[in-house]
């Protein structure tokens, strides 16, 4: 190919071979210069010319041939793959997964359907699922009549679901063409765990596919539940394990005996069965039932364990006094509280396995949340308490509160304590108005819920300690508690940090703690998280007095701030977000 006449010679001397490795020399080089000549004809409108100009000239031919030039120079230059699965791939199979992607051609290469089916099968669904690493998501079970191999259900977020093929009361016929006549339920999940890849099914239809319209709800469990430990679970695989306190997301509720859920910090997974409300309160009448009658003793130490902290504070907190400590451990069996509302009694051994909760948002115009501070005896509920409340005294408050003693000359009523009659005292017990209460050397003590009403009133967040067995008196709508567990560090951790502690107990005596009362302690706080996690709204262990004051605060602002799950009795419609 001649160059054009006012085109610059070639010097033979500089030009260098055309090589792949030069992208200009190569065949877009070539395709420059064939353009060039055939310019010359096409001003002479010679035959033809103008078909085979514009063909060169097309810009795909052009990205055609800089593509190849391209290849041409990674392929001298033998680049090796980073990876060992990189190294397997050849170039087809990458310029087929191109046209696959460029065709948005994403649908699974299925089996051509059989030619030869009889008519008497026109009723009949070939349904075809890719399988995966994911489970099916389906269940099956015997007719116990006609002995037909039927879907059960179908599990909500499971392959099965998503794809919209199966419902629950599929007859099943066939898998991957092996008729299941006649076989066990066992026998057919064998045939379908052998299988890879494509599952063909053939099902005949249910007359009318279940058609899930309930709303979402949301629980917290008020019990444990664990698949593995239940033989009535229908299908033990698909068991949705959870613990006290667990939140879980109830997607199916049309089975009577076994609802679909999952916890909400896994909602991207398939659900999985959990017992019914109705199932699990009939195993718990049965247990109950079933069980010889065991008094309750209550969760108490046998000594009131704290650390003793002078009086030198700058001004005065109410509900420290010692009196008022120390008659919380006889506050569990009292002759009010037996008759009203017994921890141990059948009201909460039949209680609500499940509770509805919603995300609630307190808003600013609204009060406070009151603040709860639950853990055993020595563990430092009071202490912390006390330092939160001295931090900022105008914004946390504890409850002023009651007592039937004679008020002394130093003391003023409402600031102390709130000087009443046993008469009145036992009034707001039996009228459900106290939150706490016990006896202390023939004195009746305890906090309504007016006086911590009165704190929130006044705008300021209400701070108290409540035995765990009166956490359930406080959960109500008006008061909206907000539960912290202070949980004690290991035995090593308190043995530190308790060396200066000392006890108080009925005798006033100073006293170290000593190894016996810190396993007391760590063993008390156990049997309190094993009994009431499902009240706890947050845990601080308490491992360090500073660290665990600045968590306090942090989770009181939250508590305050942030949205938190609640019961759904305490809000309505309009006040809880999503």
């Amino acid at each position: 190919i001649q160059s054009d006449k006012g085109a610059d010679p070639l010097d033979k001397k500089n030009m260098k071979p055309s090589t792949a490795t030069n992208p200009e020399n190569g065949f877009s080089q070539i395709l420059r210069l064939v353009l060039r000549e055939l310019n010359l004809f096409y001003s002479r409108d010679v035959n033809g010319v103008c078909l085979l100009y514009d063909l060169l000239h097309s810009p795909w031919l052009r990205a055609l041939l800089k593509v190849y030039d391209c290849l041409q120079e990674f392929k001298e230059k033998k680049l090796v793959p980073a990876t060992t699965h990189a190294q397997a791939l050849s170039c087809e199979a990458l310029l087929s997964a191109h046209d696959t992607v460029a065709q948005k051609d994403f649908e699974p290469l299925l089996p051509p359907l059989p030619d030869n089916i009889p008519e008497s099968e026109e009723a009949m669904r070939i349904v075809c699922l890719v399988k995966n690493q994911q489970p099916l998501g389906a269940t099956i079970k015997r007719h116990e009549m006609t002995g037909d191999i039927l879907v059960a259900r179908v599990i909500h977020g499971g392959l099965a679901e998503r794809s919209g093929l199966l419902y629950a009361g599929d007859k099943l016929v066939e898998v991957n063409g092996v008729s299941v006549e006649g076989l066990d339920p066992e026998q057919v999940i064998h045939i379908l765990a052998m299988s890879r890849g494509t599952i063909m099914f053939k099902v005949v239809p249910v007359s009318a596919p279940p058609v899930n319209s309930q709303k979402m709800v949301y629980v917290r469990a008020m019990m444990e539940y664990w698949p593995q430990e239940d033989p009535t679970i229908p299908c033990m695989d698909a068991g949705l394990p959870f613990q006290k306190g667990d939140i879980l997301q109830i997607v199916d509720q049309n089975d009577t005996l076994w609802w679909q859920a999952r916890k909400i910090s896994d909602l991207g997974t398939c659900a999985g069965l959990i017992p019914s409300n109705h199932l699990l309160k009939r195993k718990q009448r049965e247990f109950w039932w079933s069980q010889p009658y065991q008094p309750h003793t209550g969760l108490q130490s046998t000594i009131y364990k704290e650390e003793f902290v002078g009086s030198g504070q700058k001004f005065f907190i109410a509900g420290f006094r010692r009196s008022m400590r120390l008659c919380r451990r006889k506050s569990h069996l009292g002759p009010l509280r037996a008759g009203l509302c017994g921890a141990g009694g059948p009201r909460s051994a039949l209680g609500a396995p499940y509770e509805e909760v919603v995300r609630f948002q307190r808003r600013p115009s609204d009060r406070h949340r009151l603040v709860v501070l639950v853990g055993p005896s020595g563990v430092g509920v009071n202490e912390l308490r006390r330092q939160l409340i001295e931090l900022n005294p105008k914004h946390f408050q504890s409850a002023v509160p009651h007592t039937t003693r004679s008020k002394k000359s130093y003391e003023m009523d409402g600031r102390e304590y709130h000087y009443v009659s046993k008469e009145t005292f036992e009034s707001l017990v039996y009228s459900h108005r106290m939150l706490e209460y016990g006896e202390y050397k023939g004195h009746l003590y305890g906090t309504s819920v007016d006086a911590v009403q009165t704190v929130l009133d006044e705008g300021k967040i209400c701070v108290m300690d409540l035995e765990p067995q009166g956490i359930q008196v406080a959960r109500t709508q008006e008061l909206k508690p907000y539960v912290i567990f202070i949980k004690p560090s290991n035995m090593s951790c308190m043995k530190q940090s308790r060396k200066n502690a000392k006890i108080i107990t009925d005798y006033f005596v100073d006293m170290k703690f000593k190894d016996e009362d810190l396993q007391e302690m760590e063993d008390l706080a156990q049997k309190m998280e094993a009994q009431f996690r499902q009240f706890f709204d947050h845990v601080i262990v308490n491992d360090n007095l500073q660290d665990a004051c600045a968590q306090l605060l942090s989770a009181v602002r939250k508590a305050q701030e942030e949205p938190q799950w609640v019961p759904a009795t305490w809000v309505s419609l309009d006040t809880a977000s999503g």
